[in-house]
């Protein structure tokens, strides 16, 4: 006999199941509509707080680089002069009622610094560190349904200073998002997919996923695990169950073999992604899409580093986080430029100095095929020069938490192949005293990602006498600033060591420790663009860079390419003053055409040989010297066209050439992309640049160059990249350095009409561009 009431009832708690769970995990982003006020507000973490004359704006949000530049802030030399305080941020919203059975928390990317965060009046707590990612549970505290009114509050503190050697920024400078899941859910950060095994053959993926059971029922759940290839294709699954009891949390393992991979690497980066499915009977009740990507990536004592079985030299430089006009708070779009002049240097891996960075950023490292070494502090307990008062004050109660959520946030990227927890310490490295700390940080690493090396960067290890007091002995990788001869003697002298340069200087002869020695597993330069901060009055810029601010190319970047590209180069310069004085440049036009005859030229070149010629009169041909060292001439100046060709086997291959210019005579402009999205992390860079009659460049103009927008479009920030200038940023117009200056235009949500960008100056002739909004 049926019975139809025991079947009814089923019927009803299977309803009722799938009503509860009818929703999977919902991600919002919380960027938009926040109210901010720079200064203290005491009481405006209370809900009832009247902030309507507090400016409405999207974070993410860096206040300090809205200047002004002054010689007395208190940031000083490391922050580039630039203000620092207290700002405070607070944000309105409301909840379905479909959500009231939820878990809901707050996700902040990085918020700068001594963030303090209540919900509606309730104290969340506080992370000083601002680089670091965290969250808050809200759930207790929440309102749900119509018209009821929940209040976020953010209170960023910089005040104390000098905070730091170069600069952070200020405010809520990354993204924000509200997680919302059912009460049995993924754990945040807790699905780790590594790659044991990679080859064109097969590819090895192990999935742990850790499960949380925040209800009051134990049951059974199931865990989906399906592997997609880049066009969204199945390429393998697994499923699992296990019970968990109510207040438990459990890992799901799993392990599968994809046959014939795309491997990711530096001159492929193929990426797949992994869906978990948290199922309870046939409901999906939460669900996690994570890109990753199948390698093997190792570091050899004789023969340096290998991916996938290939042996490669890391071509590297250290990036600051900051970009320059737009500080801190950086749009994905400029990364994406700058990533891709680096690409054309011939550059292959970044390290993320001396920071955590934001996650989009590792994203784009990611798809663009660049391998990171990813970097916790730049201090450890001991303070340094001109950021006395920065993380020195917080690390010993926060090293072990800022350091485990760096390493659960980034172990999915592929692109990570090192880890390094330590910028010129400053604590006695001893040994075994001092090593103490270096162990009690690389075991917190180990713990949550026990698949890559750990190092760190050692500073003149000759004085700490890391080298022979056993420091180094005990290290997975030895890592270096600077005086690259150290290390290789290190290594000669201890060749089971694994060794690279962390942090490099421009000159050849760095360059060649990397070239000659097989073991050198790499090195990255200081830096890849000049950086805020770290600099005399009245630079605001430290200039080091192979790039700056503005995206220009600088004499090292020109440089660089000719020994690390792996595409024929030609690249001129010149000394910019008679008679071999000055800076290099790379032009035919001098500040006094009367003053200058006797022309000092450099070309760099990967070429067999280059021929140089004068107004079409050859000034000889040089062979490419056996240490890559630059060819050069000493010739009498003549205005004209100067060119260089480059041959391989006697066959011309590349050539570059430079006019003189005549007066300045009008503006071109330039688009880094002539589409955008309306999103905060698309941008386009426009470049103004003067030229003569003949578009030829006038690289010693310096008009004020004034932009205008026109439709859905907004100016992010202008700048030219000189280091001594102290015009804002936050602008529509800035002066000219070297006859060029940028606009960084974004576009407005909610709206579809063209954006025309103008520039003009007094005199000249103006000039626009058209970019269009994406559907």
């Amino acid at each position: 006999m049926v019975n139809w009431k025991k079947i009814t009832l089923l019927l009803l708690l299977a309803i009722s199941q799938a009503a509860i769970y009818a929703q999977v995990r919902k991600i919002t982003s919380f960027d938009d509509s926040w109210r901010f006020f720079k200064g203290d507000a005491p009481g405006a973490e209370k809900p009832a707080f009247n902030d309507l004359e507090w400016r409405l704006l999207d974070v993410p949000h860096d206040w300090s680089i809205e200047g002004p530049y002054d010689k007395s802030n208190p940031t000083a030399r490391g922050g580039g002069y630039l203000p620092a305080g207290i700002g405070w941020y607070r944000k309105t919203f409301t909840l379905d009622e479909t959500d009231a059975r939820k878990k809901h928390w707050i996700e902040f990317d990085g918020v700068m610094m001594n963030s303090e965060v209540w919900i509606n009046g309730a104290y969340l707590g506080k992370r000083p560190y601002g680089y670091i990612s965290f969250s808050y549970d809200l759930t207790k505290h929440l309102k749900v349904g119509k018209g009821q009114k929940n209040v976020l509050v953010v209170k960023a503190d910089n005040t104390t200073q000098p905070a730091s050697r170069y600069y952070q920024g200020a405010g809520i400078y990354r993204h924000v998002r509200l997680v919302s899941v059912n009460p049995v859910h993924f754990m945040k950060w807790g699905t780790f997919i590594t790659t044991p095994e990679a080859t064109a053959a097969s590819g090895k993926v192990a999935v742990q996923a850790k499960v949380v059971n925040a209800s009051d029922k134990s049951a059974e759940y199931t865990v989906e695990t399906i592997i997609q290839d880049d066009r969204g294709k199945p390429a393998k699954s697994s499923i699992s169950n296990k019970s968990i009891a109510a207040g438990d949390t459990l890992e799901f393992s799993q392990n599968l073999e994809v046959a014939k991979p795309k491997l990711w690497d530096i001159e492929q980066p193929n990426l797949y992604k992994v869906v978990v499915k948290l199922k309870s009977g046939a409901t999906v009740i939460d669900d996690q899409t994570i890109t990753f990507g199948i390698k093997t990536s190792k570091f050899d004592a004789a023969t340096g580093f290998w991916l996938n079985d290939k042996n490669y030299k890391i071509k590297g430089v250290c990036l600051h986080h900051d970009a320059g006009a737009v500080g801190s708070a950086v749009p994905l779009a400029v990364w994406e430029e700058r990533f891709k002049l680096l690409k054309e240097v011939g550059v292959n891996g970044i390290r993320t100095s001396h920071n955590p960075v934001a996650p989009e950023f590792l994203d784009l490292c990611d798809r663009m095929g660049f391998v990171v070494m990813d970097e916790t502090f730049d201090t450890w307990t001991a303070s340094k020069h001109n950021g006395e008062k920065g993380y020195n004050l917080y690390f010993k109660e926060w090293w072990e938490r800022d350091t485990r959520d760096m390493i659960l946030r980034d172990r999915n990227h592929p692109s990570i192949v090192i880890y390094s927890i330590g910028n010129e310490i400053h604590d006695p490295l001893t040994y075994p005293e001092g090593y103490k700390r270096y162990k009690e940080q690389e075991d917190v690493v180990k713990k949550f990602d026990p698949t890559r090396p750990v190092t760190m960067a050692l500073f003149r290890p000759n004085v700490s006498k890391v080298y022979s007091n056993g420091f180094a002995e005990q290290m997975e990788v030895v890592g270096q600033n600077y005086r690259e001869n150290e290390l290789v003697a290190a290594h000669e002298a201890n060749p089971h060591w694994k060794v690279i340069g962390t942090e490099n200087t421009h000159v050849l002869s760095q360059w060649l420790a990397l070239r000659d020695k097989p073991y050198m597993a790499g090195q990255f330069l200081w830096t890849g663009f000049d950086y805020l901060g770290e600099a005399d009055w009245p630079e605001t810029t430290n200039n080091q860079g192979l790039f700056d601010r503005a995206n220009n190319w600088k004499q090292q970047a020109l440089q660089r390419q000719s020994w690390w590209s792996a595409k024929p180069v030609v690249r001129i310069v010149r000394k910019s003053d008679n008679a071999g004085a000055g800076n290099w440049v790379a032009n035919w036009t001098p500040t006094d055409f009367d003053t200058y005859d006797n022309a000092k030229i450099q070309v760099y070149s990967n070429c067999d040989e280059v021929e140089l010629f004068l107004n079409g009169k050859s000034q000889g041909t040089k062979s490419k010297p056996a240490d890559d060292s630059a060819r050069e001439w000493d010739i009498t100046f003549e205005p004209g066209t100067l060119r260089a060709v480059g041959k391989n086997k006697g066959v011309e291959v590349t050539s570059e050439e430079f006019k003189s210019a005549g007066a300045p005579a009008k503006l071109i402009l330039s688009a880094s992309k002539n589409k955008l999205k309306t999103s905060w992390d698309d941008a386009s860079i426009i470049q103004a640049t003067i030229v003569d009659s003949k578009g030829i460049p006038c690289t010693n103009a310096d008009n004020l160059i004034k932009f205008s927008v026109t439709g859905s479009g907004k100016i992010q920030g202008v700048d030219n990249g000189n280091i001594i200038s102290h015009e804002p940023y936050a602008s529509s117009q800035y002066p000219a350095f070297m006859g060029k200056a940028i606009a960084i235009i974004k576009a407005q949500k909610g709206s579809s009409e063209k954006i025309t960008v103008k520039a003009q100056a007094d005199g000249l002739e103006m000039a626009s561009v058209i970019i269009d909004i994406s559907k």
